[in-house]
């Protein structure tokens, strides 16, 4: 029977032109159901992407699960087989919790998993159909590749606590150097490895050129063998001629309580967060008691636009992100003093959207705690916001460049002769409940968050808590009430962020952006 192309929806095309590059790959259908016992993903939680699973009391009294993840499924039901390969595909709907809305959401993922003996042969072959399928998306992609093995051997030396852990991989995953060095700095890390870490992290070029860089900076320690593994994988990917449309990027980190070895992530230009995701996980078939080695990856066709998604970036503009306010006043004169400045003073008569055209960018005032929404979703490529925005909603963005502009401070504050009582959880007062969690989080000190949103002075002063967690300026309104800091939790200031894909494929002219940013906050200072 033919199917009348006209009846199916763009990602239904692709769905089923990747299900056919599977099968010709020699790749076997694999289905599932629905659901699953509640026990399989209770007892496997560190390895979900949220522990909110959606249940439901089976006709036997058994509860059940919708499945919030295919790769759990597979392998409690598939044979262990170490010595043999097993190749499947499946199409599968999961249901998790959206990063966006905080409600439950169906996510289309079609994929594949190599399961069994897993050698570089089997590695480089599920690399290049992770490249195949992006080009069944668009004719505009690019393929990401890291390895948790090197970064892993290098964090080993750093001799970070296990509770600062979650904190130091998601500076490497948003490329912040400064948080870098801040965690390492306060944790008593070897400043040479630590600079180390920051350089493999922030690093770009070509994959022979990061491969160079990375053998450079790993040089003398073990982080350096499990270079040499992943060089050569690298390798047999240049040679099948995948090395065009190949980035290394060791700030990618996929999941670690899921992950171990090569990691892979997929993006096309017009689309705002990756859209394949995948890598090596024999870490999760061994909490599985499973002797087989696993790499697979998953394409999230539910994300994609379906009609030539990089379309929408054929304008060649950068849209810029701007705080309003005063902030967003000192920042505008620093790309102006950088040469992005626009004709007419077109930022001073308020305009929400503005742009030069012969610097191909485009303005846009939106409020500050906006700014990381604007880039984590694409509308911008670019923007700058505070320090403190960022810690507290954690955006997946990256962080290029503290402009040093904008400089306070994240302080613990309580009333004058303050005296804490360490038997009981501290009632913590703050407009910023997630920075004050994992403040307390690190000092392993239990806390009640009581969360505000203005006059946060008044809480200790009233006894609604014992202490605030706030930005501090000059700290005047702290003294007018009878209030001193007790603590510092961090330096805050205005930092350049950049949307994850925009990054890669606008890379030289982000750069460019950049670095004469730097230069024009090198010389304000």
């Amino acid at each position: 029977m033919i199917i009348d192309d006209r009846i199916l929806s763009g990602s239904e095309r692709i769905i089923f032109a990747l299900e056919e590059l599977y099968l010709n790959a020699g790749y076997t259908p694999y289905r599932m159901s629905k659901f699953e016992e509640y026990d399989l993903y209770a007892n496997n939680k560190s390895f979900l992407v949220s522990d909110r699973v959606i249940t439901f009391t089976d006709t036997d009294g058994t509860l059940m699960a919708l499945k919030p993840d295919v790769t759990l499924s597979m392998i409690k039901n598939l044979e262990d087989t170490p010595m043999a390969t097993q190749k499947l595909f499946y199409r599968e709907n999961v249901y998790r919790v959206s990063g966006g809305s905080g409600s439950f959401r169906e996510i289309m993922q079609t994929g594949l998993e190599c399961i069994g003996k897993v050698g570089e042969d089997e590695i480089a072959e599920v690399i290049s159909l992770a490249a195949a399928s992006l080009r069944k998306v668009s004719g505009r992609y690019l393929i990401v590749l890291s390895d948790l093995d090197v970064t892993e051997t290098l964090i080993s030396l750093m001799n970070i606590p296990q509770g600062r852990s979650a904190e130091l991989w998601n500076a490497i995953s948003g490329k912040s150097v400064s948080e870098i060095y801040r965690i390492a700095d306060e944790c008593g890390s070897p400043r040479d490895i630590a600079e180390r870490l920051a350089g493999i992290v922030s690093a770009g070029g070509s994959s022979a050129e990061m491969l160079d860089k990375a053998e450079k900076l790993l040089a003398g320690t073990p982080a350096q063998t499990k270079l040499a593994g992943f060089a050569a994988v690298i390798k047999k990917l240049s040679d099948v001629g995948l090395s065009e449309n190949a980035v290394i990027d060791f700030s990618v980190t996929g999941d670690v309580n899921y992950y171990n070895g090569i990691i892979v992530k997929g993006f096309v230009a017009g689309v705002p967060s990756a859209v394949l995701s995948g890598g090596r996980y024999d870490r999760l078939m061994r909490s599985m008691k499973k002797s087989s080695d696993a790499i697979g990856f998953a394409v999230y066709t539910d994300v994609l636009p379906g009609e030539a998604p990089e379309a929408q970036c054929e304008d060649g503009y950068i849209g810029i992100a701007l705080p309003k306010g005063r902030l967003g006043d000192t920042v505008y004169s620093l790309f102006t003093k950088a040469g992005y400045g626009c004709d007419g003073n077109e930022a001073g008569t308020r305009r929400l959207i503005f742009g030069n055209d012969e610097k191909k960018i485009r303005f846009f005032w939106v409020k500050q705690s906006d700014v990381a929404v604007y880039v984590e979703r694409g509308t911008a490529d670019i923007g700058v916001a505070g320090k403190d925005v960022l810690s507290e909603s954690d955006p997946d963005v990256y962080e290029l460049l503290d402009l040093g502009v904008g400089k306070c401070r994240m302080a613990v504050a309580a009333k004058n002769g303050y005296k804490e009582d360490v038997s009981r959880p501290l009632r913590v007062a703050t407009k910023y409940p997630n920075t004050a969690k994992k403040y307390y989080l690190a000092k392993g000190r239990s806390i009640d968050v009581i969360k505000l949103n203005g006059s946060i002075e008044l809480a200790p002063v009233l006894g609604l808590s014992d202490v605030i967690v706030d930005i501090v300026e000059t700290g005047t309104t702290l003294k007018e009430n009878d209030l001193s800091v007790i603590g510092t939790v961090s330096g805050i200031s205005a930092v350049l962020i950049a949307n994850k894909p925009a990054a890669k494929f606008r890379a030289e002219r982000i750069k460019e952006i950049t670095d004469r940013l730097k230069a024009a906050a090198e010389q304000k200072k």
